[in-house]
């Protein structure tokens, strides 16, 4: 079987803080990351697989229309630690979809896996301590609450798969939709 088969995005968190929103959603994803190296076999290992692609391309679109744009306003130095999480996401999603064109249960699908494993989660880390950090400093606890339903909001409108080169607020705002219409058509169909 090959990645490309499809996600049920687990519901990962009901804090109404943005940053501790975000990172229960990294700590879901290091979960899957360990679910999907660890799975017993290759059907185990395409079901876990499914739930990480869906939700790490849910999670970034999220963050480039919504987090990001706040980072660039309200942090000091905000536009350069951005430049560089829209840069290293872009990697994480041509990795991504590359992974998904590989045989479950390969040594070559797990190296893939374990080589994005470690860009993603030092990716995390980054993000944590240069935005989220500095967003909750930055703004108060209703704009933090404001700001989760708007990454609700986002996440509900975001492709399930990687799409690379759609790393800006406008490029997810103008494409977005009609790439998770596809992408949940996609999903849908491989279910059945």
């Amino acid at each position: 079987m090959s990645a490309a088969s499809t996600p049920s995005t687990p519901t990962i968190s009901n804090s109404s803080d943005v940053v501790d929103y975000l990172k229960a959603q990294h700590q879901t994803i290091r979960q899957l990351f360990t679910d999907t190296l660890d799975a017993p076999d290759a059907d185990s290992q395409e079901k876990a697989f499914n739930q990480l692609r869906a939700l790490l391309a849910v999670h970034e679109t999220a963050e480039e229309m919504m987090v990001h744009p706040r980072v660039r306003r309200k942090v000091d130095g905000g536009s350069a630690i951005v430049e560089e999480r829209l840069h290293e996401e872009h990697d994480a999603k041509v990795a991504l979809a590359e992974i998904e064109k590989l045989e479950f249960g390969t040594a070559e699908f797990s190296k893939a896996l374990i080589h994005l494993q470690q860009d993603v989660l030092a990716h995390a880390e980054k993000e944590e301590t240069e935005e989220f950090t500095r967003l909750q400093d930055e703004l108060d606890a209703d704009e933090r609450a404001q700001m989760t339903l708007a990454v609700q909001a986002a996440e509900r409108i975001a492709p399930t798969h990687p799409h690379p080169g759609v790393e800006s607020a406008v490029a997810n705002f103008a494409v977005g939709p009609f790439a998770s219409l596809i992408d949940r058509a996609r999903d849908a169909l491989s279910r059945s």
